[in-house]
């Protein structure tokens, strides 16, 4: 039986390219090489396209990639290739512009399509399809950034150009403290930050504003977050539900990637209707969004209430060996490898 030939894409050039590149890694080494043939892709932060010579060697987060040779016709490499797995977090890999480029080329791809890629990149649309689709979230604020100016954007999509300080006052008449801000488009919980008072919601507005020009400002939870993983195009799984421990204030960059400190808790340990009533909503959240494939739901779970809130979905979520999305599949009975070749099955059905 001829091996389907499998292109696995990682690095990329968004703020997650070093956790591509760890998740690559894992699926490298996890693969299953009987039924699948791999030519492992590294995009490097400029763009640049380079077919990547497996060594064998586990990579931690920012090890440099060597063993590159670049890819003049990156086209014509593609169209020798069954099917693509685009390990790809962030900007340019998991917001539908890569996804386009296999649409162009007629190239099946694991994961979502374009639409639901855009859409689950972009934290406001996300919640504008899941205000729709009747699902439970935190209050939230949107402002955009247009060269030096700031734009109030209400609830009807009514813009005001208005200063930071102006703008502070209107967030803090709807949202109470403390408060996250985060670029509208960024992974990996990177440019986010918590504000306890104005002068925080100000500086942090600012510093959201160098990773992505469209904010989000959420109104705080106090709450267990819990995860859930979905597999599948139109026949859709979840898995068993999963809780993050952070060791930090909340779950930042660095507490999932730096901090060993941080722990999960696979599966969590909730009232079993809570959990079902997470995996049924998870189901709900990826077909609103049009999801094919995977994702990954975020939500929390109110500390007083056990009220359910969810959080966001991930088209394209983290595939290390400390990832909850493999994690809480295997878990759930579906070992890594065979989840790669569902995944990988699931793209040639789509």
């Amino acid at each position: 039986m001829e091996k389907i030939k499998v292109g696995v894409i990682f690095g990329g050039m968004s703020t997650e390219n070093e956790v591509s590149v760890v998740s690559a890694g894992s699926i490298l080494g996890n693969i299953d090489r009987k039924k699948f043939e791999v030519f492992p892709i590294y995009i490097d932060k400029q763009g640049k396209w380079y077919m990547f010579i497996e060594d064998g060697k586990k990579r931690k987060l920012g090890a440099e990639v060597e063993n590159i040779i670049e890819i003049e016709n990156i086209e014509e490499y593609l169209q020798k290739l069954d099917v693509v797995f685009p390990v790809l977090h962030g900007l340019y890999g998991e917001d539908g512009t890569i996804q386009g480029l296999f649409e162009l080329l007629k190239i099946p791809y694991v994961g979502c399509r374009v639409l639901a890629s855009s859409v689950g990149m972009d934290k406001v649309y996300t919640k504008i399809v899941f205000e729709k689709a009747g699902l439970n979230q935190t209050p939230y604020e949107y402002v955009r950034k247009y060269k030096d100016t700031y734009i109030y954007i209400d609830k009807n999509f009514n813009e005001k150009i208005l200063d930071l300080k102006e703008i502070a006052k209107k967030i803090t008449e709807n949202l109470e403290f403390p408060m996250f801000v985060k670029p509208s488009n960024s992974g990996s919980s990177v440019g986010v930050k918590k504000a306890e008072n104005e002068k925080e919601l100000i500086e942090n507005i600012e510093y959201a504003s160098k990773f992505d020009n469209k904010i989000l400002i959420e109104q705080g939870i106090n709450g267990r977050e819990i995860e859930c993983a979905v597999l599948g195009n139109e026949e859709v799984i979840a898995s068993c539900v999963g809780e993050i421990k952070s060791a930090d204030e909340f779950y930042s960059y660095d507490a999932k990637y730096k901090n060993e400190e941080s722990k999960t808790e696979i599966p969590a340990e909730i009232p079993e209707e809570i959990s079902e009533e997470i995996r049924k909503q998870a189901i709900k959240a990826f077909k609103a969004i049009d999801g094919k494939g995977l994702s990954r739901v975020d939500f929390f779970v109110e500390d007083k209430t056990n009220k359910i809130i969810i959080n966001e979905i991930n088209t394209m979520p983290g595939f290390t060996s400390i990832s909850m999305y493999p994690k809480m599949f295997e878990k759930s009975g579906i070992s890594y490898r065979e989840l790669i070749t569902r995944l990988i099955n699931l793209s040639l059905e789509k």
